[in-house]
């Protein structure tokens, strides 16, 4: 038999709401008000109702406070799936800040005594809560900020939909200032909360690899501790990640000889890379002067060499590239693989490599970039290779291209009926600021022929974001001097978002169950976000740049990833002076903060703007303003 559902009801004021509920399967309802009993009784309406109440079963309790609401239940009773609060207000001409912090002690009492899955139902007035849902808007100081106020509590708003008091059998609203008489609710919304995965601190960590035939540990750059070694495209994911890759793949051997190439990559290499600019690269470095501690001894890490994560290098004429930090250059140094193309080649070059069959590989990929919506510190790259004979090496890409296509209309139709356009465009046509990170990187590589561009509509362009893979050529005289290869690397990650209508990156590493769970057995649909609206925070720093440096914007935007946890949404160049004399130059940017999965506070975002300025007052050595 299914436990009883347990319904808390706050702030009723003639009880009709709880009545309309009372009786519902499965359903216990404990119905509260502010107020005595005394006072209620005196109300129409409220007295039968009350009585209906008690004949089924329901619990009535008089003179409850919702900033204090454990303190009203044995701790066996505490536990509630379900609370609602209807229309909750101060009282009498109460302004919007009381109001406010009305709601703030509400939802940390409510926290005390929801379930771990539990529901917190708040309707209110049109314009009131300040979300996008209120029509009309009102300006967010004006408004009771509900996601914001709830987010201190550690709740995120999961869905709201119209407030119908005419479908509600028997009720009748009252309490308009503090009397027995009706307000507005036209246009009114319930706003249902849950509580967010904790927003907890990244601990550093320690990554293990089998290099150069020995094995070496070394320190996980901070930006990627929760996403190394996730395992999105193992036997075992339902990743929407490892779904776009797997059917693909099986869409392509339809067309193709083909062969998963499945050796274990290395995660790091030597080294550094040719035509890449180093500020766009993870590097680690060796330190022999470490060694292992008694843990690690215990762990069976004795023996390896470790390596730390160096976080900056820049270049220099005489030196070629080194660490900021001194005494670090003459050390072995390596970095986290940005690409699999060096892998492709590599594997060409040993001779593994059977002309006439499309062989593939896949796996994540580490890149420093800049904060944009599109813009991903590491992904999952698929990548094509066939040697075919030179001169048709056109019809080879065609060919692809076709299948590419095919498979990803495949890949869509099951998920939305928004039309999909994907196009083939001459790299001969872009600038390098016109294109997405991934395509501006891939640029750095090696030569480009063609971008595959994608978008949900007709107009056939290729906007910022919308570029999902590259296609270039390479002519290998170890192979045959009349044999060229054709590589064509796809983002999997941008593929699933643009395909699911995924509309953050970040969604796509979130740990909260309430994703996943939309992708049963990896199938594809289209995604519906658990937090709508979350509140975002803007903060402003401003700071000298030290005397004859190169302000290295992608460190600055690297940091603030860093110390917010990706809560960083967005950083603009607001101001930029010089002053007269010295020469000295003054940036002012703008950080926009903001999380799609978890609940985030005013008072965490300005913890993490602290963090941030300490940290590039050290690392950038910056002279704050």
């Amino acid at each position: 038999m299914e436990p009883l559902r347990r319904v808390l009801l706050l702030g009723e004021g003639n009880f009709s709401f709880a009545a309309s509920l009372c009786g519902a399967a499965g359903t216990h309802v404990v119905a509260t008000c502010y107020e005595s009993e005394e006072e209620v009784c005196g109300r129409g309406l409220a007295a039968e109702s009350i009585r209906r109440l008690r004949e089924r079963g329901a619990e009535v309790v008089f003179s409850v406070d919702c900033a204090k609401l454990k303190e009203y239940f044995l701790p066996e009773k505490r536990e509630f799936d379900c609370i609602y609060f209807n229309f909750p207000h101060c009282g009498r001409k109460a302004g919007v800040v009381k109001n406010r912090e009305l709601l703030a002690h509400f939802f940390r009492s409510c926290a005390e005594v929801l379930t771990e899955e539990g529901e917190v139902h708040v309707a209110l007035c049109n314009g009131q809560g300040g979300t996008p849902a209120d029509q009309p808007r009102r300006e967010w100081h004006n408004s009771w900020q509900i996601v914001a106020v709830a987010a201190g509590a550690g709740f995120i708003l999961s869905d709201v939909h119209p407030f119908k008091a005419e479908t509600i059998h028997g009720y009748k609203c009252t309490g308009y200032r503090s009397q027995d008489k009706s307000f507005c609710v036209e246009g009114a919304l319930n706003h249902i909360f849950t509580r967010s995965t904790p927003l907890t601190p990244f601990k550093p960590m320690i990554c293990e690899i089998q290099l150069e035939s020995q094995k070496f540990s070394f320190q996980v750059p901070q930006v990627l501790v929760d996403k190394i070694n996730r395992g999105f495209l193992e036997l075992n994911s339902n990743h929407p990640v490892r779904t776009v890759k797997e059917k693909l793949t099986a869409e392509f051997s339809q067309a193709f000889p083909l062969q998963n190439i499945d050796c274990c990559f290395s995660l790091l290499h030597q080294g550094h890379l040719r035509g890449v600019s180093h500020s766009n690269i993870f590097w680690i470095i060796q330190s022999p002067e470490e060694t292992p501690g008694m843990e690690e001894m215990s762990n069976g890490l004795a023996n390896t060499a470790l390596f730390s994560h160096m976080d900056f290098c820049r270049d220099t004429e005489k030196n070629g590239w080194v660490n900021v930090q001194e005494g670090c250059h003459n050390l072995k140094q390596y970095y986290l693989r940005p690409s699999l193309l060096p892998c492709a080649e590599a594997i060409i070059e040993r001779g593994a490599f059977l002309p006439g069959i499309l062989h593939v590989l896949s796996g994540p990929v580490f890149r420093k970039c800049l904060i944009t919506p599109y813009s991903m510190p590491v992904f999952h790259e698929m990548v094509f290779l066939c040697a075919v004979n030179r001169g048709t090496e056109n019809s080879c890409i065609q060919m692809l291209v076709n299948n590419i296509k095919t498979s990803i209309h495949s890949l869509h139709q099951t998920v939305s009926s928004f039309k999909l356009n994907i196009s083939l465009q001459e790299a001969t046509s872009f600038e390098t600021t016109e294109l997405n990170d991934f395509a501006a990187f891939e640029s750095q590589l090696s030569k480009i022929q063609y971008f595959i561009c994608m978008e949900t509509d007709a107009s056939g362009s290729c906007e910022k974001g919308s570029c999902v893979g590259v296609i270039r050529t390479a002519h290998y005289e170890l192979i045959s001097s009349e044999l060229v290869v054709v590589f064509a690397s796809l983002n999997l990650d941008l593929l699933a978002m643009l395909i699911c209508g995924i509309s953050d990156w970040r969604m796509l590493w979130t740990s909260d169950t309430r994703f996943l769970s939309q992708f049963p057995r990896g199938e594809l649909r289209l995604f519906k976000s658990f937090s709508l609206y979350p509140p975002s925070y803007v903060h402003d720093v401003s700071f000298w740049v030290p005397d004859g440096e190169q302000f290295d914007e992608v460190a600055f935007h690297t940091i603030a990833g860093q110390v917010s946890g990706e809560m960083v949404t967005s950083i603009q160049l607001i101001d930029s002076f010089q002053q007269p004399g010295t020469g000295r130059q003054s940036l002012c940017y703008r950080l926009s903060f903001q999380s799609c999965d978890k609940a985030l506070s005013c008072r965490e975002v300005a913890e993490m703007q602290l963090h941030f300025r300490e940290e590039i007052k050290q690392r950038l050595r910056v002279t704050l303003r």
